[in-house]
C-alpha cells in the first residue's frame, strides 16, 4: 500500500468522501499541461493492472499497467507522442485539508481527436523493457541483471543493490544458459522475478520495483464499502515447486512438509540451470519459502475504493458471506476515476493439483522445440554482455568470458565490441623559449646638475651674478626671458647604439597524456600470443572492434574463451552493458557434462617478512597423472603462486 497518513485511512472508509482528480501531460520537447476534473469527461478515466494472469498465482510476472482518458482539451495529438501523463488523487480529511496521492506515471501511445475531446491511452513504463537482449552469457547477481535491464532500457530502480542482495537467492551468481526462450530484457526481467520469489511492476513514481506476497492484511473492508463481491470456496496454497533441468531434460521436484498443496510449475528457467544440484536445490527452495505464505481465497469485488491500495497488497473482508479468518491478495485491479475500484485474486483449486495446465503444456512444448533445435545442427551464436562495470589498471582484467561446445569439429568466429571511458594520467611537458630581444636606438640627453640654470654661475654665497646685484631678467612684458625658459630644457648630446641580445626562458605545463590499452585473447586457458590488439588512447570516450577466428573445435568438448584488459598511463572504466561478444559457429548448442573442474581466484598482495624477506610472484606448470583404467594427462596452470624467499620449497601431489 502507498504510504499514506492515518487521517486519510479514515476519510477513505468514510460513508461519504469529497475528493478530486487532477493530472499533468509532459510532452517530448517539454510542453507541460495541467488539467483538472473539469477537463476529464465523467466515466472515461480509468487505470488497470495486473500482477497474474486469470487463472493462478504466477511468479516473475512483468505486466504493464493501462490508463485510458478523455480531455476536453484542444491540445494538438501530433504533440503527445511518448508524452508522459501523471494522475492525482486528492481526498479530503477530516480537519478539512486535501491530501494528494500520485496514481502513476504513463507513455502516451495513442491520441485520438475528436471533435471536442482527445482521447489518450497510455501504458507504464514496464513497455520500455520490450527491447531484444543479447547477453546471454551474461554472469552477474540479481541486482546486475536488474540494473543492466534498466539502464538499457532508461527506468531508474526503486531498490538499492543492498536490498536485493539482502533477499533470498539476493548474492548468488547466477548466468543465462544459452538455450533459451529469452528474446527481450523483460522476459530476462521475468526470470529474475522467479529466482527472486516475487514479481516486477511500475510504481507511481515510475520506478522498477520487485514486489513479493505476504500475509499481513494492510486494510478491511466491510459490507458498506463493497457493492458486489464473489469469494471462492477453496484455499490456494503453494507447498512445492518444479524446475526443468535442461541438461537431463527431467523436472526437478522440491517440496515442504507435510506436501499437501499445489505445485508451482517454473518451467525452463535459463538462470537455475547452471551449478551443482545441491545449488539448485538451494535456490528453487528459497523461491519455495517466498511462494510458501500464499494461503489466499480468490475473489472478485466491486468497491467504493481506496487508491492507496497496490497490487500485492492483502486485505481481509468483513461482514456478508466474506470468512473474516481469511486474508485475500490482490492480483489485479481496475480504479475509474470517479467510480467504482475493482478488485480480484485469482487463484488455483488444490483439487486440480494433479491436472497440467495450459502453462505446463507450454512448457512442455517449449522444451521439446530446444531440444530439436539443439539436434538440428543449425549455425548458432553464443552472446555476452557484461551485468556490471569495471576498472582496468595495469593488471589484465578479465572483461569478457564465453563458455561453448559444439556438435561437431568445426570453426568457430569471436566477434567483440567494447566502449571504454579512459581517464588519462597528466603528464607535464617543459620546454625552453629562445629568441632574440632587439633594443633600438634612442636619443641621449645631458643631465642637469640640481640648482643650476643655463650658463648662470653660482656665488659663493648660492646666488647667481645677477642676484648680487640685485637685478632681475625680465622682457618688456614683464614676464620671465625666453633665455631663462630654454636654459630649462635637456640638451640632447647623442644617439645610443642599436643592440640585438638572445634571451632563454624556462616554460613547464601538464596536459592530457595518453593511455595505452592491451587486449588479449585466451583460449582453454592459454594465452593467444600471435595477435593482441592494442590502442592509444586520451582521455574520453572510444570504442574497440575486437576478432578472432577459432579452428580446430574438438566435437562436444566445452571450450572457454576469455578476453583480458589492461591499461598503461591512466585507467579505463567499462560500464554496464558496454561489452558485447559473441563466438558463432555451426552446431554451437551441445550439453556437456560437468568436468569437475572449479575455478578459484585469489590476489594477495605482497607482506614484507622482517625487514629483508619478501614475499614475490611465481608462476608454476604442475603436471601429473591420474590412475584410471582409461589413462589421461591433466595439466595445471598457476599464476601468482606465493613463495617465501629461501623457504621456498616444491611439494609434490
Amino acid at each position: 500500500m502507498y504510504p499514506v497518513s492515518e487521517a486519510f485511512l479514515q476519510a477513505v472508509q468514510e460513508n461519504t468522501r469529497r475528493y478530486y482528480w487532477t493530472g499533468r501531460i509532459t510532452t517530448t520537447k517539454g510542453a507541460s499541461y495541467e488539467f483538472g476534473a473539469d477537463d476529464i469527461v465523467k466515466g472515461s478515466g480509468y487505470i488497470s493492472s495486473q500482477c497474474c494472469g486469470s487463472t493462478e498465482i504466477e511468479l516473475g510476472t512483468v505486466y504493464a499497467a493501462e490508463m485510458g482518458i478523455t480531455l476536453l482539451s484542444d491540445i494538438d495529438r501530433y504533440t503527445l507522442e511518448d508524452a508522459l501523463v501523471e494522475l492525482f488523487y486528492h481526498l479530503r480529511l477530516s480537519e478539512g485539508s486535501y491530501e494528494e496521492v500520485p496514481m502513476g506515471i504513463f507513455e502516451v501511445s495513442e491520441a485520438n481527436r475528436n471533435i471536442k475531446t482527445l482521447e489518450l491511452k497510455a501504458y507504464d513504463f514496464m513497455l520500455r523493457f520490450d527491447k531484444s537482449f543479447n547477453g546471454f552469457e551474461t554472469i552477474g547477481t540479481v541486482y546486475d541483471f536488474v540494473n543492466l535491464c534498466c539502464k538499457a532500457c532508461k527506468v531508474e530502480m526503486a531498490q538499492s543493490q543492498a536490498e536485493y542482495e539482502a533477499m533470498p537467492n539476493g548474492t548468488e551468481l547466477l548466468s543465462i544458459y544459452t538455450e533459451n526462450d529469452i528474446e527481450t530484457y523483460r522476459d530476462v526481467l521475468y526470470y529474475v522475478g522467479q529466482v527472486l520469489g516475487g514479481f516486477f511492476c511500475i510504481n507511481r513514481e515510475g520506478k522498477l520495483e520487485l514486489r513479493k506476497y505476504g500475509n499481513e492484511p494492510v486494510m478491511e473492508l466491510e459490507t458498506k464499502h463493497r457493492f458486489t463481491s464473489s469469494f471462492s470456496d477453496f484455499i490456494t496454497r503453494y507447498t512445492a515447486v518444479s524446475s526443468t533441468n535442461m541438461k537431463t531434460e527431467t523436472a526437478e521436484y522440491y517440496h515442504l512438509d507435510p506436501d499437501d498443496g499445489l505445485t508451482l510449475n517454473l518451467g525452463v528457467n535459463p538462470l537455475l540451470q547452471f551449478g551443482l544440484k545441491e545449488t539448485r536445490e538451494q535456490l528453487c527452495m528459497n523461491i519455495l519459502n517466498d511462494l510458501s505464505v500464499v494461503d489466499y481465497v480468490p475473489f472478485d469485488s466491486e468497491t467504493t475504493g481506496n487508491p492507496a491500495l497496490d497490487l500485492g497488497d492483502v486485505i481481509r473482508f468483513k461482514g456478508g458471506q466474506a470468512d473474516e479468518n481469511r486474508i485475500f491478495a490482490i492480483t489485479s485491479m481496475q480504479c475509474k476515476i470517479g467510480g467504482k475500484h475493482t478488485l480480484k485474486g485469482v487463484g488455483k483449486n488444490p483439487r486440480l493439483a494433479h491436472a497440467k495446465s495450459k502453462n505446463d503444456k507450454n512448457i512442455s512444448g517449449l522444451l521439446n522445440q530446444i531440444i530439436d533445435n539443439k539436434e538440428a545442427g543449425k549455425i548458432g551464436i553464443h552472446t555476452f554482455t557484461n551485468a556490471s562495470s569495471f576498472t582496468v589498471g595495469e593488471s589484465d582484467v578479465k572483461i569478457i568470458s564465453i563458455e561453448f561446445a559444439p556438435n561437431e569439429a568445426v570453426m568457430a568466429q569471436f566477434f567483440g565490441s567494447v566502449i571504454v571511458g579512459v581517464n588519462a594520467d597528466q603528464v607535464e611537458r617543459s620546454v625552453v623559449a629562445r629568441g632574440d630581444v632587439l633594443i633600438p636606438s634612442v636619443e641621449v640627453e645631458e643631465v642637469l646638475a640640481e640648482g643650476t640654470a643655463g650658463n648662470e654661475e653660482t656665488t659663493d654665497s648660492g646666488t647667481t651674478d645677477s642676484d648680487a646685484v640685485g637685478t632681475d631678467v625680465v622682457d618688456e612684458t614683464g614676464g620671465s626671458s625666453d633665455s631663462a625658459v630654454a636654459a630649462e630644457e635637456p640638451v640632447v648630446i647623442g644617439n645610443t647604439k642599436e643592440q640585438t641580445l638572445s634571451v632563454e626562458l624556462p616554460v613547464v605545463w601538464k596536459e592530457d597524456g595518453q593511455v595505452v590499452v592491451h587486449f588479449s585473447f585466451e583460449f582453454n586457458d592459454n594465452i593467444i600470443e600471435i595477435h593482441q590488439p592494442e590502442e592509444t588512447w586520451h582521455s574520453g570516450k572510444h570504442s574497440i572492434m575486437l576478432y578472432y577466428p577459432i579452428e580446430n573445435l574438438v566435437a562436444n568438448y566445452r571450450n572457454i574463451f576469455n578476453v583480458y584488459a589492461r591499461a598503461t598511463g591512466g585507467t579505463v572504466t567499462v560500464d554496464t552493458g558496454d561489452c558485447l561478444a559473441a563466438i558463432m559457429g555451426q552446431s554451437m548448442g551441445a550439453g556437456e557434462a560437468w568436468d569437475g573442474e572449479i575455478k578459484i581466484e585469489e590476489t594477495i598482495k605482497k607482506v614484507r617478512v622482517g625487514g629483508v624477506l619478501q614475499m614475490s610472484t611465481v608462476d608454476e606448470n604442475i603436471t601429473w597423472k591420474i590412475d584410471e583404467l582409461v589413462k589421461r594427462t591433466c595439466r595445471d596452470v598457476v599464476h601468482g603462486r606465493i613463495g617465501i624467499g629461501a623457504f621456498a620449497m616444491p611439494v609434490e601431489r
